[in-house]
């Protein structure tokens, strides 16, 4: 095992640490250009003037495993222990636009979320739940104009309009094709459906986050904390082109566009990480695009804590690992929190460690002091610095993309894809090294099994799942459905919003899979090269 010498130091990033900093290491450094104050332009020191004294982030926990009825159930529990936020998890048919009845969903339906096929189904994930009061956070991309779309059904079932509902829906393809693999489409019209979203919640849901552009998958692939910003942003820039492509005007989209990143275990690189962000972000849509509106400038944020950081072996290591990320989250500025289960390693997360996890947030919240003045560790000279490096060394990934075309270029030619790829490939072999240290994986490690209870997957619901969609389709007006699938169809050839037809076509009860094969007709099938 490698002697780590204090000459070795350096954040998850590769950024060299030294032992102190002091003035000498922010000379040149435009306090008020830079930092400003918190709520103003560049926004490094947050979105809001008060931050958390004024209210503290959205606790906003992860849920969706088996049928709806299952997580309508687990939502109310989260709501019950505190809980300020639903932030709902589809299974994989769902993501990838296949109902539960298809050949290809078997074995899969309900297992790493909620399936959700129909109107039916979300009237029935939603039962219950008071869509004028609580926000929603759908983490959904490939499909997530369908699940807006059935979720605003259910919204008008129960007497609230569009411009009541409030939410985000993830909507972010371009890290689908880079970090995670539930693609549907080819890139191109991917992003015409992304803008199509993006006008229609500008006019039907003005309140909602069309879309949550993630670098929390970016860095569950490997990616460094640096890469993370740079490649987020970089989606960002083209979603925000593509959108004054269709003619979009930019203060009218932009005000919703939010975000989604990652929380490790480099504490204070973590914390740089979002105020670099912010500035990034500020400094790109006031200087790049034009925008005036300030709300178009903030860079807001949703956190969870690092999935690829939890370990199976001595579990309950886990929690100490998610209370250092949360503290992160909580000291760079988030809007929302979501934190992982102990046991997430493991499977699902049980009743007890989805408790545990949000009783984490409501201590650092209500008994740590953290949330009691603005940016607590504005100023720190090492803090600073490391918020500067992030920034310069986000930019050169910029420009690079930049000079590829742009972030779909840079996806097509794998340049983003080889860049996550290598940086993994060197943690990894850190870590066989010894040279980064895994409690309990590669260091302090024991022989014996930890035992830990483990969320178990009900059969029976999924075929529960298969029979109420097979159900479905033989009760219907066959007619009406396939006349609502031929218009999405026309819509699909022309430039027509998309969102229209389909909605006609979910609320005559087609469903979210004829709808997928629709377009997968229309536009095609991705295939990597």
């Amino acid at each position: 095992m490698a002697n780590v010498t204090p000459e070795d130091r350096r954040t998850d990033s590769g950024i060299e640490v030294r032992p102190v900093y002091d003035a000498h290491d922010l000379e040149g450094f435009d306090e008020a250009a830079l930092l400003g104050e918190p709520g103003a332009y560049p926004y490094t020191r947050g979105v809001q003037p008060t931050m958390y004294r004024g209210r503290l982030w959205t606790m906003r926990q992860y849920a969706g495993f088996g049928t709806a009825e299952a997580t309508n159930e687990r939502f109310k529990f989260l709501l019950g222990a505190g809980q300020t936020g639903l932030s709902c998890a589809f299974d994989l048919p769902t993501q990838m636009g296949y109902d539960a009845d298809h050949p290809r969903a078997e074995g899969e339906v309900g297992k790493v979320g909620v399936a959700i096929s129909s109107l039916e189904d979300m009237r029935l994930l939603l039962a219950g739940l008071p869509l004028d009061e609580v926000t929603t956070s759908m983490t959904i991309n490939s499909t997530a104009s369908t699940l807006l779309l059935l979720y605003q059904l259910v919204g008008e079932d129960q007497g609230v309009t569009g411009d009541r509902l409030r939410g985000t829906i993830q909507n972010d393809i371009l890290k689908e094709y880079v970090a995670r693999g539930t693609y549907i489409y080819p890139p191109r019209p991917s992003m015409r459906l992304i803008v199509d979203t993006f006008a229609y919640c500008a006019v039907e849901m003005p309140n909602w986050n069309t879309i949550s552009i993630s670098g929390y998958h970016i860095r569950e692939a490997g990616s460094t904390a640096v890469q993370e910003v740079a490649f987020t942003l970089a989606n960002g820039v083209a979603y925000v082109e593509a959108a004054l492509a269709a003619g979009l005007v930019l203060d009218d989209f932009a005000p919703r566009l939010s975000f989604f990143f990652n929380a490790h275990n480099n504490l204070f690189e973590e914390v740089a990480k979002y105020r670099a962000a912010r500035r990034l972000w500020a400094t790109i849509m006031r200087d790049r695009f034009g925008a005036t509106d300030p709300k178009s400038l903030m860079l807001r944020f949703h956190t969870q804590t690092g999935g690829s950081t939890l370990t199976a072996q001595q579990p309950e290591n886990n929690i100490v690992r998610v209370t250092v990320q949360a503290l992160a989250a909580a000291l760079g500025g988030t809007q929302s929190l979501h934190t992982n289960g102990f046991d997430e390693a493991l499977g699902l997360p049980t009743e007890r460690a989805a408790k545990l996890a949000l009783r984490t947030q409501q201590v650092l919240g209500f008994e740590s002091g953290v949330a009691d003045t603005v940016d607590p560790l504005a100023g720190s000279y090492y803090v600073e610095s490391l918020t500067n490096e992030v920034e310069r060394l986000a930019r050169v990934y910029l420009e690079a993309i930049d000079a590829q075309g742009g972030a779909v270029a840079a996806i097509e030619s794998r340049y983003m894809q080889n860049e996550i790829e290598t940086a993994a490939y060197e943690f990894a072999k850190a870590v066989d090294r010894g040279d980064k240290v895994v409690v309990g994986v590669n260091r302090f490690s024991e022989t014996a099994s930890t035992k830990a209870d483990v969320f178990p997957v009900n059969v029976e619901q999924q075929r529960d799942q298969v029979a109420r969609v097979t159900a479905l389709k033989s009760s219907r007006d066959a007619h009406a459905v396939r006349a609502a699938l031929i218009d999405v169809a026309t819509a699909a050839r022309g430039s027509a919003n998309l969102l229209y037809p389909m909605k006609v076509a979910l609320s005559s009860r087609a469903t979210l899979g004829e709808v997928a094969d629709v377009l997968r007709t229309e536009f095609g099938v991705y295939q990597p090269g």
